[in-house]
């Protein structure tokens, strides 16, 4: 038998428990993800696992596996083909590994607000990338929950591009989340995330960017002056299906497992929404200088400077996404 189809069987992660008292039968799945169980991206994948089971009449059992448990991202991305994990929800960084146009939806400035994002979602664009990403990895997009949208924190004031210029700035190593610190002259470090703390406190970087919710979670506040609301990437999360259970799955039930993912990322979203609103006051009453800037400062830089092509991007993507209403 051929290595990958015996790997696949032996570490399949549906299983089917056959009841004592009766023949129904039930298949467990592992739903797996890198986030912390306070977090919406778990609470309301566990609400997802439990509708799932109510609409199907039980016959799917789903267990969620949250804060990396099952393997760090790239790990629950590739238990998808290995047979280990049967649904994850992951970044469009890694999806734009196995198929790269579905990048584009990190090129900087490309969504407006969380709204816009949804309904990219719902848009043509959407199913074409999905599909491309489904064709290349054989794996199935399901939902898109909104993460939040990536600000800057610094100890030097920033309300142009300009002023980032010569800037230390932790920037994780990945093509699109470059694009504008480089395009504004920052100097960028792939600092391990769970160090950004510790180098922004010894002056290892002077600034780094995130969403307010994770600058509040990991504390970065504490050892920062100043917030400018860059928001250069309204970032997100894609819900992935494995090929195996998705090519098991009736229409029906297709139907249903969509439905529910969709539902729970609707809800992650105005979770994530409302405490981004609240925490602009919240950065402020601690002390901070939280500053608006010229958005179109930046958005013209990235322009200039950038090639979406040469992350193999396609111009005609960005431009049918940025045209959703």
């Amino acid at each position: 038998m051929h290595t990958n189809k015996l790997a696949a069987l032996v570490g399949a992660a549906a299983l089917v428990v056959v009841s004592a008292t009766s023949s129904f039968a039930q298949t467990a799945l592992k739903w797996a993800h890198v986030y912390e169980t306070s977090e919406p991206f778990h609470t309301e994948s566990v609400w997802a696992a439990e509708e799932i089971a109510k609409r199907t009449d039980g016959r799917y059992k789903i267990d969620v596996f949250p804060a990396s448990q099952l393997g760090k991202e790239a790990d629950i991305n590739q238990g998808l083909t290995l047979g280990t994990v049967d649904i994850i929800i992951s970044g469009s960084s890694f999806a734009a590994r196995e198929y790269a146009p579905i990048g584009v939806t990190y090129f900087p400035y490309i969504f407006r607000d969380a709204n816009h994002l949804i309904a990219y979602t719902k848009s043509d664009v959407f199913k074409k990338l999905a599909a491309g990403y489904e064709e290349a990895s054989g794996h199935h997009i399901t939902a898109v929950s909104y993460y939040g949208t990536r600000q800057t924190t610094s100890n030097r004031e920033i309300k142009a591009c300009a002023d980032m210029q010569g800037l230390k700035m932790r920037v994780p190593d990945v093509p699109a989340y470059l694009a504008m610190p480089r395009a504004c002259g920052a100097n960028t470090a792939p600092i391990a995330f769970a160090e950004v703390y510790l180098a922004l406190q010894n002056g290892t970087v002077e600034a780094q960017e995130n969403p307010l919710t994770t600058i509040e979670a990991k504390k970065f506040f504490e050892v920062q002056k100043y917030i400018a609301l860059t928001g250069h990437i309204v970032d997100h999360l894609n819900t992935v299906v494995s090929s195996n259970l998705w090519g098991q799955l009736s229409d029906e039930e297709k139907a249903i497992f969509t439905e529910v993912m969709q539902e729970a990322a609707a809800r992650t979203a105005k979770i994530i929404v409302e405490r981004e609103a609240a925490l602009v006051q919240g950065f402020k009453d601690r002390g901070l200088t939280v500053t608006e800037v010229d958005k179109a400062d930046f958005e013209k830089a990235v322009m200039e400077k950038v090639s979406m092509e040469e992350f193999g991007y396609d111009k005609a993507d960005w431009e049918a996404i940025r045209a959703i209403q």
